[in-house]
């Protein structure tokens, strides 16, 4: 089987080597292939679009490989929506997926069927900390993703104008 292994990390800070590593070591013991290794530092598992993830898409799209290969489902995607669309269309390319750590193989039904509960508990987890995100910067006005505004901040061609100014 040949095999493409996906890796993916949320913040610059992370490192993907141990997911990279996690994969390889499956795939010598399966006597899989590995066609490529594409990895998304940085970006959020909900975001559809990655530029790593696209990459290892259109090289599905062109029968490179016949596996897609994941240490955990939540590298996929955290919508429940978007992890089914994209079995969907492994499942017309004739692909099939695999999570190391989780035991998933889309290969058979059982299989299947674990791969949608996990789908669904990926999208509630990012759902709640969605929540935590808006709960906890509720009541700080002044608060953005640096920390305390130390200038206004452009907002619709316009500067705003500091809390508290007249």
């Amino acid at each position: 089987m040949k095999v493409a292994i996906y890796c993916r990390v949320s913040t610059d800070e992370q490192d993907a080597t141990t997911q990279e590593t996690m994969c390889r070591e499956y795939c010598a013991r399966m006597g899989y292939d590995v066609f490529k290794v594409y990895t998304d530092a940085g970006v959020s598992g909900a975001r559809q679009s990655r530029p790593a993830f696209d990459e290892l898409l259109n090289d599905m799209r062109l029968y490179r490989f016949n596996c897609v290969m994941v240490t955990k489902l939540d590298r996929m995607g955290r919508s429940l929506q978007h992890i089914l669309s994209l079995f969907d269309e492994f499942k017309s390319k004739g692909v099939q997926f695999c999570a190391t750590t989780q035991q998933i193989d889309t290969s058979n039904a059982a299989g299947k069927m674990q791969m949608q509960i996990f789908g669904v508990f990926a999208e509630f987890e990012r759902n709640l900390d969605s929540e935590r995100t808006k709960e906890g910067m509720k009541g700080k006005p002044n608060i953005g993703k640096r920390g305390p505004d130390k200038k206004p901040r452009k907002k619709r061609g316009g500067l705003r104008k500091p809390v508290g100014y007249t």
